[in-house]
Parts: C-alpha cells; sequence; structure tokens
C-alpha cells in the first residue's frame, strides 16, 4: 500500500530539503577529502557486559570479531551511558536532549500518547545534517514515534527528517507464532519453525511460498539447520512429511512470526509504502533485511553528497529466536531442540542473535567497500581508506536474563544502575589519531548528536534553537591527551504519557513486578506474566478477567489472597555520577499491608563505580556508601543530590507552547486548529487539563493555548 504524507510534513519537507541544497555544493564523496560519511550501528540490548573486547563478558561473551577489528582501528570509549530503555536511548542519539524535555522515558508503546514520542517540531540529527547537505537514511528498528497515537502514522521517520528508511516504525518484532505459520494446530513449535526429527519435528518436508511455489527440502539438523528454518529463513512455511501438492488451508501467511515474518515500512522522499507479511520482502531474518537494505542504499549514493547511514539493529531484543546457520561464527549453529520460550536457552539464543549481527555488520562493510575479507575471511579495516567514520553503540544495557558476570541480573536494563545504562561505543574513521586506544572519561549518548554536527562541521548549540546536552566527541578522536569535556553523567527512565494517567499493564518477571513491557504480547516475549487486562496465567489472582492496572494492586491481591508479596520496580528511576561516585535515585510505589493503601516511596544510594576490567566497581547493593555514611560521604551525597536536583528542574514546562518556539502565540493557534479539525487526537498540542491529558486535541486545549498567550518559555539549560 503506498501513502503520501500529510500537507503539512510534506510541505516542511521540502522547506528543508530546499535550505540544504545552498550548502551543498563541492561535498566530496566517499573517496575523497571533504565532509565525512557517517554509519552509525545501533545494538539493540547490547550492554558493555556483551562484549569482550571492553574486558567484560569472558569466555560466555558473544563472539564479535568484525566489531572487534573495528574497535582494534577505532577507540573504544569505556565510560558511555544511554538511558535505562530503548526510544530515550534513541531519543538521545538524534536529538542531543535528555529525556526530562524529550518526556520519552521508556519504551514506546502503542497505548503511548504523541507527548511521549519525538515531536515533529525537533530539530533531529537528519535536519541538522541537511543544512550540511547531507542525505540521511536509517534501516531497521524506528521506535521513536508513531505509528499510534500520531498524525503521521508510519510515516513518522520522513517527518523527523530521514529521506529513507526501511524497516520497522513501531520497533519490535512480533511474537515468535508457535504454530510455525499454521504447520501446526496448536502452539508446540517455541521457536516458530519445525525443528529436525530428533528434536520432535521433521527432516523433510514442502516448503510452501506466499506466492505458490512450493519445493521439498531434505536435511540432517546435526549438520545444517532443520528443513523448517530453512524454510522459515527463505519466507515460506514447511509442512513435515509432505510433498508439494495442494496447499494445506491451514497455513497462513499474514501471521507475524519474531525475527522471520515482518510486516515492513518503506519510505522514499516522503512516499510511504506499508509492506505486508504476504510479501517476500517482509520474510526472511530480520537482521539480514536490515543490511541488504543499508548496502543497497549506500552503494547508490551519488558521487560528491555525503550520507549518514543508520542501521539500527533488532537484535539482540526479544523475542529469541535462533539465527541462520551460515551468520553464526565457528562455534556453530544453536540447536534446534532449544524452547524459545526458557530463560537458559534463551541466553544462549540470544548470544548467537548478537553473533549473528556481527557477522552481517562485517558482510555491510565488505560490500559497500568500508573494509575487505583477508587470510581465512578475517576482516580488514582500513578506517584511513575511505572518507566515512564509523560508530556502533547499544541503545541501553543488557536484559537481566542476558547479563554475563560480574554485572547484576537484577540492576539491567531498565534501571539506572550500570548494568542497565553502561553501553560500548566504537568510533573509528580518518580523524582518529592513534588507532586502537581507549578513552576512559565520560560520555553520554546525547553526545553522539554533537559528534555528527562536528563531524558535518557544524555547532549543533547553534543550530538548534532549544536546550542541547551534548558536549564534544571530535576532541576525543583527534587529540589523544584531551582532558575530560564532562564533569558529570547523567541518565534516567520513567514512565510514559498516556491517555487519562494510564500506564502500560503489570507484568511479573523473575518475581518483580514491572510496566515496561508494552503489552501483554511483550511481556510473555521476556518470560514474563501479564497481569493486566486479558491476563491467561494461572498464576494471576483472579478478578473476572478485568487484570490489573498497577503493581501495587498485584501485591494488593496477593495479599488478600493470602499469598507472598513480590518486589516492585521502581517507576522512576535517574542516576548522575562524577568521575568517582555515582548516586542513583528511585521513586517506587509500595502497597501498604497495614492500612490498605497505596504509597509512594524515595530511596538514594551513593556508591564509588570505574571502569576497572574485568571486575569494575559496581553500584550493587552491598556496596551503597549509604548505610553507614561517613562525613565525607555525607558531603559526596550532598553535592551529587544538588546536581541531580538541579538537573531535573532544568526543563520548565511551558503549557500551550506546541510547536517549541519558545512563545506561546498566534501560530501555535493555527496549529492547534489545523491538528484538531483534521485529526483530532493525540498530538503535541494535547495539554494537561484538570492534572490529565485526554488523548485528544481538542477545545480544552484551545483554552491552555488562550490562559497563555503571550508568554515567553523559561529558557531550560544543559548541565555538563
Amino acid at each position: 500500500m503506498n501513502k503520501t504524507l500529510p500537507a503539512l510534513f510534506a510541505t516542511g519537507l521540502a522547506a528543508i530539503t530546499l535550505s540544504a541544497c545552498d550548502g551543498s555544493s563541492g561535498v566530496a564523496s566517499s573517496d575523497g577529502p571533504g565532509k565525512p560519511n557517517i554509519l552509525f550501528v545501533i545494538m539493540d540490548d547490547v550492554g558493555i557486559d556483551q562484549m569482550a573486547s571492553f574486558g567484560y563478558g569472558g569466555a560466555v561473551a558473544p563472539k564479535m570479531p568484525n566489531m572487534d577489528a573495528v574497535a582494534t582501528a577505532g577507540i573504544r570509549f569505556r565510560n558511555t551511558w544511554s538511558m535505562p530503555e530503548c526510544s530515550p536511548g534513541r531519543a538521545a542519539f538524534f536529538l542531543g536532549r535528555y529525556p526530562m524535555r524529550t518526556h520519552i522515558f521508556q519504551a514506546i508503546g502503542p497505548n503511548d500518547l504523541a507527548n511521549s514520542q519525538v515531536s515533529p517540531y525537533e530539530m533531529t540529527a537528519p535536519k541538522v545534517l541537511k543544512r550540511a547537505g547531507y542525505e540521511s537514511a536509517m534501516f531497521g528498528k524506528f521506535h521513536l514515534a508513531g505509528p499510534e497515537n500520531n498524525e503521521a502514522g508510519n510515516a513518522t521517520p520522513s517527518v523527523l527528517g530521514w529521506d529513507y528508511f526501511y524497516g520497522w516504525v513501531g520497533g519490535l518484532p512480533g511474537s515468535v507464532d508457535a504454530t510455525a505459520g499454521g504447520a501446526a494446530s496448536s502452539e508446540i513449535y517455541s521457536c516458530g519453525f519445525v525443528p529436525g526429527k530428533l528434536a520432535g519435528g521433521a527432516d523433510t518436508g514442502a516448503c510452501h511460498q506466499p506466492d505458490g511455489r512450493c519445493s521439498v527440502i531434505t536435511g540432517n539438523a546435526r549438520t545444517q539447520d532443520s528443513p523448517g528454518l530453512q524454510c522459515l529463513d527463505s519466507g515460506g512455511i514447511f509442512v513435515p512429511n509432505q510433498t508439494c501438492g495442494p496447499r494445506p488451508s491451514t497455513l497462513d501467511f499474514t501471521r507475524l512470526n519474531g525475527y522471520y515474518v515482518s510486516p515492513l515500512v518503506i519510505i522514499d522522499k516522503g512516499k510511504v509504502e506499508e509492506v505486508p507479511p504476504t510479501d517476500a520482502r517482509a520474510r526472511g531474518y530480520r537482521t539480514r533485511i536490515e543490511t541488504d537494505a543499508a548496502i543497497d542504499w549506500i552503494n547508490t549514493r551519488a558521487p560528491g553528497k555525503p550520507w549518514m547511514a543508520t542501521v539500527s539493529y533488532t537484535a539482540a531484543h526479544t523475542p529469541w529466536q535462533q539465527p541462520p546457520r551460515d551468520l553464526l561464527s565457528a562455534s556453530g549453529p544453536v540447536s534446534d531442540g532449544l524452547d524459545c520460550k526458557g530463560s537458559a536457552a534463551g541466553r544462549l539464543i540470544q548470544d548467537k542473535m548478537t553473533e549473528a549481527m556481527d557477522t552481517e555488520f562485517g558482510r555491510l562493510l565488505v560490500e559497500t567497500g568500508l573494509a575487505r575479507r583477508g587470510d581465512g575471511g578475517k576482516l580488514v579495516y582500513d578506517p584511513k581508506a575511505t572518507n566515512t567514520v564509523i560508530v556502533i553503540m547499544g541503545d541501553n544495557g543488557s536484559l537481566g536474563t542476558a547479563v554475563k558476570q560480574p554485572f547484576i541480573p537484577g540492576q539491567a536494563k531498565g534501571t539506572a544502575y550500570q548494568t542497565g545504562v553502561w553501553d560500548p561505543l566504537i568510533i573509528a574513521g580518518p580523524q582518529v589519531a592513534q588507532p586502537g586506544r581507549e578513552v576512559g572519561h565520560m560520555v553520554n549518548a546525547v553526545d553522539l548528536f554533537q559528534l555528527f554536527g562536528e563531524l558535518a562541521g557544524l555547532d549543533v548549540h547553534k543550530e538548534v534553537p532549544g536546550t542541547v546536552d551534548s558536549v564534544g566527541v571530535l576532541p576525543y578522536l583527534k587529540d589523544p591527551a584531551q582532558p575530560s569535556l564532562r564533569s558529570i553523567n547523567f541518565t534516567m527512565g520513567g514512565l510514559n504519557q498516556q491517555a487519562n494517567g494510564a500506564r502500560n499493564g503489570p507484568c511479573v518477571i523473575s518475581g518483580s513486578c514491572t510496566h515496561i513491557p508494552t503489552s501483554k504480547s511483550v511481556c510473555e516475549d521476556n518470560q514474563g506474566v501479564w497481569w493486566g487486562p486479558g491476563y491467561t496465567s494461572d498464576t494471576v489472582v483472579k478478578n473476572g478477567g478485568a487484570g490489573y492496572e498497577q503493581c501495587v494492586q498485584v501485591n494488593q491481591a496477593l495479599f488478600k489472597a493470602g499469598r507472598d508479596l513480590i518486589s516492585i520496580m521502581p517507576e522512576t528511576s535517574a542516576a548522575i555520577r562524577d568521575e568517582r561516585y555515582k548516586l542513583v535515585r528511585n521513586i517506587t510505589p509500595a502497597y501498604d499491608t497495614a492500612t490498605d493503601s497505596f504509597v509512594s516511596t524515595v530511596t538514594e544510594e551513593l556508591y564509588e563505580v570505574n571502569q576497572a576490567a574485568p571486575v569494575p566497581l559496581l553500584d550493587t547493593p552491598d556496596r551503597n556508601l549509604l548505610l553507614s555514611p561517613s562525613a565525607d560521604t555525607q558531603a559526596i551525597h550532598e553535592r551529587l543530590q544538588a546536581q541531580l536536583d538541579r538537573m531535573l528542574a532544568s526543563a520548565p514546562d511551558c503549557p500551550g507552547d506546541g510547536n517549541m518556539d519558545g512563545v506561546v502565540d498566534g501560530k501555535d493557534l493555527d496549529e492547534w486548529g489545523r491538528i484538531a479539525h483534521a485529526w483530532g487526537l493525540s498530538s503535541v498540542y494535547d495539554f494537561v487539563v484538570n492534572g490529565l491529558r485526554d488523548g485528544l486535541t481538542n477545545t480544552a486545549d484551545a483554552g491552555v493555548i488562550q490562559n497563555n498567550l503571550g508568554k515567553t518559555c523559561e529558557r531550560s539549560y544543559g548541565i555538563y
């Protein structure tokens, strides 16, 4: 299905394109001097504990020889923070702004309002780079805005400045289809494909394609992928122990299946194509699809025009599902007899998904001419051979069930502890002096926004009218003796804004309740038990099918049922650190059994942390300096506490200023009117009325603008 952008967005993009044309002359290609191309690679749920090249993970770390080769030829930044979850981390990359400014505090889900998505009025990295003549494209996971609760829908990548997009706007893969496309009448194939005969499947069968083609596949899963996985990887549905004949009526090519069947969105120059799961382009291993699309785009760039390509890999995010054997290293394939719903097997499968991503990253470099293969297939990367800068980073810390020792599974993704926010960052390119070194200074995900501007010759603090929280990164590349540009580092997570104060339903994972999973399926993909509406687990305290809205209600129900209470993850978590000490502040809801009421507790913890390898000082519960504070640690606590308070207060609200121009005026009324009449649903012009947002753009929001007309918004400020 082809669509075009709404008129407003198309007009805005045209204006941006016209302004960019003025500065595009004389820009060299990747083969010559001039503004460098930028290849930005995002790894999903790959914290620093997963990468042996940073000194962690030990013998059980995934094999990543291709990224290791780039790290050796570039710089490893060993003290880099992102945000606790993917959407706020990704927003930090492309906006240079912390979550309290973007209002994106957790992974964007289908119920999150436009107020917790990247605003169409934000000055994103691709919009900034257009001013220097750059083309920008993104491949893979978007997860910055839309498609739900957003006027632009699947067109949001174009609205936010990308010239080309090939991937998934909502971000996450669908759940694994345990019927394997209808090959089974019940959910018996936990990994989404028919395994080999030794694992209860078949070593031969018919592989039906959506276009009507069929072939018989026979093989041995001990030496190759099972025929079922081969068929799934080719885009088909496998019917075990059958030959090609009439297609069974039970086969359903519209069913999503984890990493192998995902409806695509392709956007080229504002034209939106929605590719259904029955289309061959939406079928096949997702990491390979992402890489193929990036290779095709990069190899068709016109000489003399710089580009930025963001390869936003979905791997190694859940759901866990085996990659094809040919993407794995010498360590061999994952057994097709594993249970993809089990934590132990999932940990192994996730490692293999990470290894497959590294394999595809290597192919990306080779097939775009950024590297070549040497003896034994080893990647040979010379950063000075092309005018391209490679940036590789994780979007947040590792998922708890995949964490490598000595990092802490219970303080992983979704928390502001080190395991949740400490990410690998690798930068390589011709600008790097003394390749192969490490930088131990503090860096934040927001700093990549400034790096992209620095590479294009732009000062983002001048290009962006609002607050930018970034500091420079390019000086570290050019000068090995560069002192730290940050005195503090910061991270935070929380709840996104939903209509009338709602939140994601409660999900119980490993005995702890959280609101992070955006839906029942995502909860279950993470080995959790859903307690929200539509619950199905027998472990849930039944309440007539209505489900529970909050984790505190889960504990209330458990208590009244005579069962043990469970722990609740913080709803808001923030942290700030200097070179040596880190302060963590958590706001956690609780159920008071004595009064049958819900309360909220604020706790603070102080730690000494470092980046020592292979065993760093981490912010583990036993090391909380506030348990027995000395006069010195109390003084440190008070200093960091004041800095954290100042940071959190540095984004004052400005009701009525929907377009972010710093003043509430007639432009806001005009824009409210257009959205209210053409759309009427969630938008950045849905303001807080009587303490809540209702998810509508209506007359109540016009009243907020009228009541604040003429107001000049207080300028927020960055703290470094």
